[in-house]
């Protein structure tokens, strides 16, 4: 059985992401993001599906250029990381199986259509903006930009005002 309130020292967690950021600005001289995998990811399945429409869409035909990979990219590689360091994180923390956390009161399904809308949501708001939190946040955050920090407390700021509207959703 999972202990649900069993999670990794969040000061020790925030130090090891730190470290990540700092070790990705050493390396590759950029900071993290997510969004610009998730949009390699998509051009990939495009070309698959539709070749056609990838060749005839600038946007899509810049990142899928001739002879090049989609996938051949460092933040391919980096979510790739994430996804296995969420499993290892985790494991560790005695967390790691296949569980949907929710309200008491809350259907798996809603649960998870609300999950999949925000993502949705947050996936189009990061490709409009030509950029996600992750990026914004830390890699902005980091070296001081005065408009991430800006969004950063927007973000936090938004939420703090919508949780009441969802609280429900975690009402145990």
């Amino acid at each position: 059985m999972q202990d649900p309130e069993k999670f990794w020292n969040p000061y020790l967690g925030g130090i090891a992401l730190g470290l990540v950021l700092l070790t990705s600005f050493l390396v590759m001289g950029k900071g993290l993001g997510a969004s610009g995998a998730a949009n390699r990811f998509g051009v990939a399945v495009a070309q698959v599906v539709a070749p056609a429409h990838v060749a005839a869409n600038p946007n899509l035909a810049v990142t899928a250029a001739p002879g090049v990979n989609v996938l051949d990219d460092w933040l391919v590689f980096e979510v790739f990381g994430v996804f296995i360091g969420g499993a290892i994180g985790a494991y560790t923390a005695g967390r790691f199986g296949l569980k949907v956390l929710r309200g008491r009161g809350v259907a798996v399904a809603t649960r998870l259509t609300f999950a999949f809308s925000g993502g949705l949501l947050m996936g189009l708001a990061a490709r409009a903006a030509r950029g996600c939190t992750s990026g914004q946040a830390l890699s902005g955050g980091a070296v001081m930009s005065v408009g991430a920090w800006i969004f950063m407390l927007s973000v936090f700021g938004g939420g703090y005002a919508v949780a009441w509207f969802v609280r429900r959703q975690w009402q145990v």
